[in-house]
């Protein structure tokens, strides 16, 4: 067993790859910020979420994985000591001394991910009396009248059952504006 070298280890003299970092708690930006400052590719995913607070729906942008981020960098030329000493990062991800690297294509796939929900149209955001139209789920093909957002990613819709308005709840994405 003395010159058995897991594969893992093999490919990490062998090219440049994306490491995992561990960061203080809710310092992911920072450290990302501090790692690119050193010149270190970094790569922070993240994402979009409804949060109800206040009885308002605000959007806040927060890490995909909480503590977590990706540096690139080749570990027999780039100084990756530097990265445990960086403001918000607490280490690289290591074993037996040894940065772990990535599975090949993880990080290409969350960023490609990233950009096209970057690059994507955002749903729209609605105010109460506003016509909308379902796109999705049971309803699909009615209009009704927009109520208030209920929770992160509902809705409370008024629709017109019967001649008489009815209360619904349904998934704010499968909403549109629409004209009645």
């Amino acid at each position: 067993m003395a010159g058995f070298v897991p594969d893992v280890f093999q490919k990490v003299n062998s090219q440049v790859n994306w490491f995992v970092v561990y960061t203080k708690p809710l310092q992911e930006a920072r450290a990302s910020s501090n790692l690119l400052a050193q010149g270190f590719e970094a790569f922070l995913p993240v994402i979009s979420l409804e949060k109800f607070r206040a009885g308002r729906v605000s959007v806040v942008v927060e890490p995909l994985f909480s503590r977590y981020m990706f540096v690139r960098l080749d570990v027999e030329q780039d100084n990756w000591g530097r990265i445990r000493s960086t403001l918000g990062v607490v280490k690289l991800l290591t074993m037996g001394g040894v940065p772990v690297p990535v599975p090949e294509g993880l990080v290409e796939a969350l960023i490609d991910s990233q950009n096209q929900l970057s690059s994507g149209k955002d749903r729209p955001y609605f105010k109460a009396n506003d016509a909308v139209q379902f796109i999705g789920g049971p309803l699909r093909g009615l209009k009704g009248v927009f109520e208030q957002h209920d929770g992160e990613a509902r809705a409370m819709v008024l629709i017109d059952i019967l001649s008489r308005p009815q209360r619904v709840l349904v998934q704010a994405e499968h909403l549109v504006p629409a004209s009645l």
